[in-house]
């Protein structure tokens, strides 16, 4: 099993919006926070229909990335997606 790290963004009047920073272009939102794992899990197997999955950075790495770092300063956070 592979796992991915996601940043997820919420602002007050929107939707929760999650990102993978190992795999450009893919992402997805959800309005509950219960239904974020299950639609993140869908947008990967997506992408990976078209082109193959880069193979994921450790959360130590993508931590100490500085836009990451900003985001999550910025009140961000990163969840745990396996695929």
């Amino acid at each position: 099993m592979r796992y991915y790290i996601a940043l997820v963004h919420k602002d007050e009047s929107s939707a929760y919006g999650i990102q993978f920073p190992d795999v450009p272009g893919c992402f997805s939102a959800a309005d509950e926070l219960d239904h974020l794992v299950p639609n993140a899990i869908e947008s990967l197997n997506l992408y990976a229909e078209d082109s193959p999955l880069p193979a994921p950075r450790s959360i130590d790495q993508l931590r100490a990335d500085k836009e990451i770092a900003s985001e999550l300063a910025a009140g961000a956070f990163l969840i745990s997606v396996s695929l």
